[in-house]
């Protein structure tokens, strides 16, 4: 029976290919309105790090060799103390160390009336009277003064000498008195002499040529040596070898950086070579001897001991901001 027409047209229809979404052709991209720029291949390059010059610098210093100055409390504090220990001890038998009659039972009763207590340094004072209580210090009294009582032990030391012809008075001998705490050099202002400012530290600080700064002692470190071992050569090559010296351990107390000027720092073979120095600072002692700059390697001109703050009126201030943590107060 042959098909109809409609018949096989709705059959072509149902077998014909239907088009889906993830097989649609994608449309093609439209032009770019710039062509691409060519792409950098050349690998990033590290800028040169700055040199600098290594030197070794060395704060050789004299330490105190007296303690401070006592501050007024403090005086007042320790006569105190004295005067409250007189009132705490048990009374002094003076007949259990002198015999009644001795030179040195005569002595001791002059000198009781003088003074009325045993201890020879606190001053007019009675722990057994009515007034022992009252042992402080009062103010504007002298007793606390150890100037005062340096001079009240030295009469109490003095004994008497033998008497001399008839109508003569009977003569004192003296005892060696102790030294000033205030020195020669001191009255003088020799800033080269290490016998002053006896209470601070005293710093070696020279001068770099006719003219030139005030700094410490430097140079730059020789091939492959150590701090330590700069330090000791720059000793010597500064003051010559008649001091006694000790150089403090192997680690810097700290350093400073100078930075060249750029334009004064060019040179014909390299003009960006050296960007500045860099110096770390050593400790050193000095036990005896004296500086002498006569043979001296490194361009020294003159040199002082000075203290803290008389470094800071000789120092540049960049120099001395460089320096001012390290360096003793006392």
């Amino acid at each position: 029976m042959p098909r109809r027409p409609e018949i096989v047209a709705r059959l072509a229809s149902r077998t014909k290919p239907s088009t889906h979404l993830s097989t649609a052709p994608s449309p093609d991209p439209p032009p770019p309105s710039h062509p691409p720029s060519p792409t950098n291949t050349t690998p990033p390059t590290a800028s040169p790090r700055p040199v600098y010059k290594i030197k070794a610098s060395i704060l050789l210093s004299r330490p105190p060799m007296l303690t401070r100055d006592l501050t007024p409390f403090e005086k007042s504090y320790f006569l105190y103390q004295k005067r409250l220990n007189e009132r705490l001890a048990m009374p002094f038998s003076r007949y259990f160390y002198y015999q009644q009659g001795t030179p040195g039972d005569v002595a001791w009763k002059r000198s009781i009336r003088e003074r009325l207590t045993p201890a020879r340094d606190i001053g007019v004072y009675n722990a057994y009277a009515k007034e022992g209580w009252n042992d402080e210090v009062l103010v504007g009294a002298k007793e606390s003064e150890p100037e005062v009582q340096v001079e009240a032990l030295l009469r109490d030391a003095e004994v008497e000498g033998v008497k001399g012809e008839e109508g003569e008075e009977v003569k004192k001998l003296e005892v060696e008195r102790p030294m000033p705490r205030v020195t020669e050099a001191d009255r003088v202002g020799d800033r080269k002499s290490l016998d002053r400012l006896l209470q601070r530290t005293l710093y070696l600080v020279v001068r770099e040529g006719e003219g030139g700064r005030w700094w410490f002692p430097n140079d730059l470190l020789v091939g492959k040596e150590s701090l330590h071992t700069a330090a000791e050569r720059i000793i010597v090559q500064t003051g010559g070898v008649n001091m006694n010296t000790w150089v403090v351990g192997n680690i810097p107390l700290g350093y400073h950086v100078h930075n060249y000027d750029r334009v004064a720092a060019k040179t014909k073979d390299d003009p960006d070579s050296i960007h500045g120095e860099k110096t770390f600072f050593m400790k050193g002692r000095i036990m005896a001897g004296q500086a002498n700059l006569t043979d001296n390697k490194l361009g020294l001109t003159d040199f002082q001991w000075l203290a803290k703050e008389e470094i800071q009126k000789t120092l540049t201030l960049r120099d001395y901001n460089a320096v001012k943590n390290v360096l003793a107060e006392r």
